[in-house]
């Protein structure tokens, strides 16, 4: 993952104690980003702080405004910050989606724990 963008990104889920995190690279799949990242919190309340800590660290990288959804309920908070979309999920919630699985299609190998 390239930019200033995505290193904040990936540095404030760390920091906020995301866990399962995975990017899986969107190039060549969809225009609608180059890198997708999808974290769980352990409740609501972590995936709401862990949400507040990404947008922070989007602001610091020049993003103004980011588009933001799910913020209320904290189930599931979709975070576009342009070129990277994050996805922060209760662990029930990511599992019943499963977005790995859809996006990263027949190539498991494109999947990047970080």
């Amino acid at each position: 993952m390239a930019g200033s963008i995505a290193e904040k990104v990936l540095t404030s889920l760390d920091d906020s104690k995301a866990e399962d995190v995975i990017s899986i690279d969107l190039r060549g799949k969809t225009t609608i980003a180059d890198d997708m990242v999808i974290a769980t919190g352990r409740s609501t309340t972590h995936v709401g702080a862990i949400a507040d800590r990404v947008l922070k660290a989007c602001k610091e990288a020049g993003l103004v405004a980011p588009r933001v959804e799910g913020l209320p309920q904290c189930d599931w908070v979709l975070i576009d910050a342009g070129d990277v979309i994050v996805h922060i999920f209760r662990p029930e919630v990511r599992q019943f989606y499963n977005l790995e699985k859809m996006w990263a299609g027949a190539r498991p190998s494109e999947l990047r724990a970080v």
